[in-house]
């Protein structure tokens, strides 16, 4: 199998043109070999000329004589026709050691997002039975909570945006771009076709899946692992562990979360095991408290704050493409933007979600945050992004480990209070928010103007004055970048506080690949919540990387 890069097609040129293509990219006329088999393994769009936008793709195929077909040709690379051999993606599976310990008790996995998801079912394929604690409820019964929340203000500190079967990507945009580079990306987006997820994710430049499609793919990926002996208890929230010289014990539940599933004892309810993977996502807030308490390593993390900002899809599309999308026939377009202030810090655009709305995704009570949702096909008419600026460690004025989460609690029930003291976040559009600088809160009338000031000061007052001021700055400047997007009219809502988790757990660098994992033998920190990735991707992997650190030193319990 052969791979070659940079095949154009104009825009409406069939797809199936491709190996006609290829064939003259390789100097073939076609007398003398024929495209065999061929498929696509990435899709991007040129459109450097608006006047003659690309898609460009890179194929791997097979090649055989124009005269035999059953005979292949044997080409050689070439890089000046960007050709070479395809690298073979396949996922290869762990192996346990041949001195592994063997574990008394199933593997344990807390959370249910894509890390908690990946770990798994990898877990489960090689025949370790894990048993998924979640302390949100499965998708259904979770979408349902979280669209009663949205209706009535009516907020499940338990199951909501943040908390439930799929972890908080579930409601997001489905995004499937990451910045890493790992072979298991592959791997990952093959599990997700396979549970439904659409195929053309496995080439397209920037894949998504879209919360609706996303869903349904959490709900085929929890009946593969229990059809391999897993079993996933919603409902259940780990409230401590348990250790015995330096090695975990077990795990104990809330007490309002106790059920028939674990073991009565003198300190309370508790799942026996040797190895547990946390993947607890950035929000677990009161699972970060008693894990320091517990003496678990962990450290600040950075992290970024900001708003939403919203504009027209179609002003997104023309700054892009020079036309609405629907006329060219190309997906929305999407940006990525950044900028660097004069005093060093940065600001940048962050989830962008094309064709997408703002939601409300608060997790605790009296504070709002919020964050883009978008469906698969798009199309609600307007675009939104993070706006965002970096938070360092020093900004949050304490040594103390969790200085950053009460840094994120401080302006989110800001917001809260700002928006009225209801879950409707403070909103304002950026000609408000900019005029805002040079007034007084006491200019605040009744009348238009008054509760335009209004508006943008409850935005501005939701967010560090570092923030704001960034923003202020930023905006004129990224205008130059995409036209429109610094026009008076972009909504901007605050406020955008969870972009990445602000701690990051210590665990072994050596973890994947190595018999070492973690200070305390047998716990496994993973994914967002642990600091080691940002987005539906990279904590995927993550769940894989450790899933495979287990498979490597324990050997599975004997369960019958």
């Amino acid at each position: 199998m052969y791979r070659i890069h940079q095949i154009k097609l104009k825009l409406g040129e069939p797809v199936g043109s491709l190996p006609q293509k290829i064939l003259k990219k390789l100097g073939s006329d076609g007398k003398d070999l024929i495209i065999d088999q061929w498929k696509i393994v990435k899709e991007s769009i040129d459109a450097r000329d608006k006047s003659d936008i690309r898609l460009v793709y890179s194929v791997d195929f097979t090649a055989v004589s124009a005269k035999d077909r059953q005979r292949k040709v044997k080409l050689k690379a070439n890089p000046k026709q960007g050709l070479e051999i395809a690298p073979d993606m396949s996922y290869p599976n762990a192996v346990t050691a041949p001195d592994a310990l063997r574990l008394a008790h199933r593997p344990v996995v807390v959370g249910f997002g894509p890390a908690g998801i990946f770990a798994a079912l990898i877990l489960a394929r090689a025949g370790y039975r894990p048993l998924i604690l979640e302390r949100g409820q499965d998708v259904d019964a979770r979408t349902a909570a979280v669209e009663r929340f949205w209706e009535t203000g009516e907020l499940d500190t338990e199951s909501n945006v943040q908390f439930g079967e799929g972890g908080a990507g579930t409601f997001s945009d489905g995004k499937l771009t990451t910045g890493i580079k790992d072979p298991r990306i592959r791997k990952v987006l093959e599990e997700l076709v396979k549970a439904g997820g659409p195929p053309d994710i496995m080439y397209r430049q920037k894949p998504h899946i879209g919360t609706d499609i996303l869903r349904t793919v959490v709900k085929s990926i929890r009946e593969e692992i229990k059809s391999l002996g897993g079993e996933i208890r919603f409902g259940c929230r780990a409230e401590d562990i348990l250790t015995e010289e330096g090695r975990l014990s077990g795990i104990m539940l809330a007490p309002e979360l106790r059920s028939e599933f674990s073991k009565s004892s003198a300190d309370g309810e508790v799942i026996e095991c040797e190895a547990a993977v946390f993947a607890i996502g950035h929000s677990a807030r009161d699972t970060f408290r008693w894990m320091h308490e517990r003496g678990i390593d962990m450290a600040q993390k950075p992290f970024s704050i900001g708003v939403r900002i919203e504009h027209p899809q179609d002003m997104i599309d023309i700054a892009q493409y020079g036309a609405p999308a629907g006329e060219l026939g190309l997906p929305v377009a999407d940006y990525k933007l950044n900028y660097r202030c004069e005093n060093g810090r940065g600001v940048y655009t962050f989830c962008m979600c094309p064709g997408g709305k703002v939601v409300v995704a608060s997790s605790q009570e009296g504070g709002v945050v919020t964050n883009g949702m978008s469906y698969h096909d798009r199309d609600s008419g307007t675009a939104n992004s993070a706006l965002l600026c970096d938070v360092r460690v020093s900004d949050f004025g304490s040594d103390h480990v969790l200085a950053g989460v009460e840094f994120q609690e401080k302006y989110e029930r800001l917001a809260f209070i700002n928006g009225g003291g209801t879950y409707r976040p403070p909103k304002c559009s950026w000609g408000e928010f900019r005029a805002a600088a040079n007034a007084e809160p006491s200019a605040a009338t009744p009348d238009a103007a008054g509760n335009a000031v209004t508006a943008a000061l409850a935005v501005e007052k939701s967010l560090p004055d570092f923030a704001a001021a960034a923003i202020r700055e930023a905006m004129p400047h990224l205008g130059k970048k995409l036209k429109g997007f610094d026009s008076d009219d972009a909504v901007m809502t605050a406020v955008e506080a969870r972009s990445s988790s602000p701690v990051r757990f210590t665990r072994d660098s050596s973890l994947v690949g190595s018999r070492g994992g973690c200070p305390l033998e047998g716990f496994y920190p993973c994914g967002e919540g642990a600091g080691y990735a940002g987005g539906i991707m990279s904590a995927a992997v993550d769940g894989i990387k450790v899933a495979e650190a287990i498979i490597e030193k324990w050997m599975p319990a004997d369960f019958m």
